[in-house]
């Protein structure tokens, strides 16, 4: 039995390191040249270094944006004069007050037309290397074109959304205070692009414990954080949004797609960018900032609950089956990581 036993010792330490070493090799893969983000302002606000020896670290406490611009930005997020028909928001799929989600499988866009993939979370967006599932968009600025040109979404485009706008009095005004070419496409990137880097959600009891408050995690807790580094869950959710700084494919160990029987379009991943190869199934990996509050899961929305998303994630990423036990205990630590914004919790 002890041979049995060390044996599957060493398989399983052999599959997490497996998984560690397709992650680099991912890494190692990055022909964009963008390095993950930093966080911005740890140094100048004398943080603590605690969280030096640990894969994950806290969000900064305040961000620096361009305020005036950050609270136009705010007004245009919240304006469904962005869409064709004067229907749709960006606020209409990142509702702030559910998490920065709209909760549906896919987005839902003008004329109830519905999208093929999951909506992300604006919360803490700031800190990806790239946007979209797919990174194709390599700025915020970049990203807030997406729905207004897509026609299954906002159906405009920045012309359009422009003439609307000179229209008001308030952002004539506005944006002939804040940029030199009043209202235009690039001045309504810029500013949606700084309301979004505001959105921050620090504060969560993970990060609190990160900076030395150790009565912040339970025993629960702190033992779910050591499965989700033992069991090589930190090996792409890492850094300072938990995620959001590669990609990695999806179905390392087993083939994802065709044991679902879906493969379709939206399932490509960087392949629909790039049209190479090696990029399909490939996305940038999400966020796990403020996870338990963000279902459904997955790029295309089709896991419903937490647990069914460690359980799939420790299977296809890791080669694990996992107890119920540890799923709980990882599930629980992920709950920790649910921050607040503006001072409320999410």
């Amino acid at each position: 039995m002890s041979g049995h036993s060390s044996l599957a010792r060493t398989v399983a330490a052999f599959a997490a390191g497996a998984a560690a070493l397709l992650v680099l090799a991912s890494i190692a893969a990055w022909y964009l040249g963008a390095p993950p983000p930093a966080a911005p302002g740890r140094e100048a606000a004398g943080e603590s270094a605690a969280f030096d020896s640990e894969p994950i670290s806290p969000l900064p406490q305040t961000v620096e944006v361009n305020a005036a611009k950050a609270a136009l930005g705010a007004k245009l997020f919240h304006d469904t004069r962005l869409s064709h028909d004067d229907s749709i928001a960006c606020a209409s799929c990142h509702k702030l007050d559910q998490a920065g989600i709209d909760g549906r499988r896919t987005a839902v866009g003008i004329g109830g037309q519905t999208g093929a993939i999951n909506t992300p979370t604006v919360f803490n967006s700031g800190f990806n290397f790239r946007q979209f599932w797919d990174g194709r968009a390599a700025s915020l600025e970049d990203q807030a074109a997406g729905p207004v040109h897509n026609p299954a979404e906002m159906a405009s485009s920045w012309d359009e959304v422009a003439a609307k706008l000179r229209q008001d009095h308030y952002y004539r005004n506005a944006f002939g205070h804040l940029y030199a070419g009043g209202v235009a496409a690039a001045a309504i990137k810029d500013a949606i692009a700084a309301f979004e880097r505001s959105l921050v959600t620090p504060d969560a009891r993970f990060d609190r414990w990160l900076r030395s408050d150790k009565s912040a995690l339970g025993e629960r807790e702190l033992r779910g954080y050591r499965l989700f580094k033992d069991f090589g869950c930190a090996s792409c959710h890492q850094g300072v949004n938990i995620g959001g700084n590669l990609y990695a494919g999806l179905g390392v160990f087993g083939n994802f797609f065709a044991d679902r029987g879906k493969d379709g379009p939206e399932d490509q991943g960087r392949f629909t960018v790039t049209g190479r190869e090696a990029d399909r199934h490939f996305f940038k990996v999400p966020s796990l900032r403020n996870v338990a509050r963000t279902a459904p899961y997955f790029h295309d929305g089709s896991v419903r609950t937490l647990d069914e998303a460690i359980r799939l994630m420790a299977k296809y990423q890791l080669g694990r089956e996992l107890t119920r036990e540890e799923t709980a205990l990882i599930a629980e630590f992920l709950g920790a990581l649910t921050g607040s914004y503006q001072g409320e919790p999410l």
